[in-house]
């Protein structure tokens, strides 16, 4: 079932006189349990359409269509109340909070997501999400003791732990050696269909591509024609 659509979607710049066209009437279906790999070179407009899908910068025209619903015409605080339930975020680096745990990074985002999971099951619910990143001996450990595969692995957790329907995740790998991005790109492959996450995922390493269901190839603000 089609969950995401990003209709006509267009972003401009306006520097001075001249204007600046990011994307240039972007067109893209997303499903349920399905990974989008979003792939072209810097500056093709990747990272901003997923900024965009993701609510965290409006489209300059275009329509972005999530659960039925058009976020382009709501404001920010509805926008906002969708992106703290409804999506999960992964960045290049994991950005933990040094001075809190593992079990509390977890403990935060179901406070700032306002999860609707009852406080007496939040413990239970963290367990359960750390044992699927394989995490769970490692839940009083601080972020200073992780390495950069199991510091992203949390990262991941953290995403997911509010049960969201969407999971953007921003060059996830980017950051670490070929061995943990084929484990990390595994585990969130594996969390796609598991948990039936739509996934967005912008990525520039070719060999994280294999783990995606689709292929979408952006270049010059452009979607081009799919490879899968």
């Amino acid at each position: 079932m089609t969950i995401f659509t990003i209709d006509e979607v267009k972003k401009s710049f306006t520097n001075g006189e001249l204007k600046e066209e990011i994307l240039k009437g972007v067109n893209l279906s997303l499903r349920e349990g399905e990974l989008t790999a979003l792939v072209g070179a810097s500056g093709s407009g990747k990272s901003t359409l997923l900024t965009i899908a993701a609510g965290l910068q409006p489209a300059s025209d275009g329509k972005v269509i999530f659960e039925g619903k058009n976020m382009t015409t709501m404001n920010s605080e509805q926008v906002r109340k969708i992106r703290a339930s409804k999506f999960g975020f992964v960045f290049q680096f994991a950005h933990l909070v040094p001075f809190l745990t593992v079990e509390e990074q977890l403990m935060l985002m179901l406070d700032v997501s306002e999860s609707k999971i009852r406080k007496r099951e939040q413990n239970k619910e963290i367990d359960k999400i750390l044992k699927l990143v394989e995490m769970d001996h490692r839940k009083n450990a601080y972020p200073s003791s992780l390495s950069g595969g199991e510091k992203q692995r949390v990262a991941i957790a953290r995403a997911i732990i509010h049960k969201p329907k969407v999971l953007f995740a921003d060059e996830p790998t980017a950051s670490l050696d070929s061995k943990r991005s084929k484990d990390v790109m595994l585990l969130i492959r594996d969390l796609t269909k598991t948990l039936n996450i739509t996934t967005l995922m912008v990525t520039h390493d070719e060999e994280m591509l294999s783990f995606a269901d689709h292929i979408i190839k952006m270049s010059d603000g452009q979607v081009l024609p799919s490879l899968t």
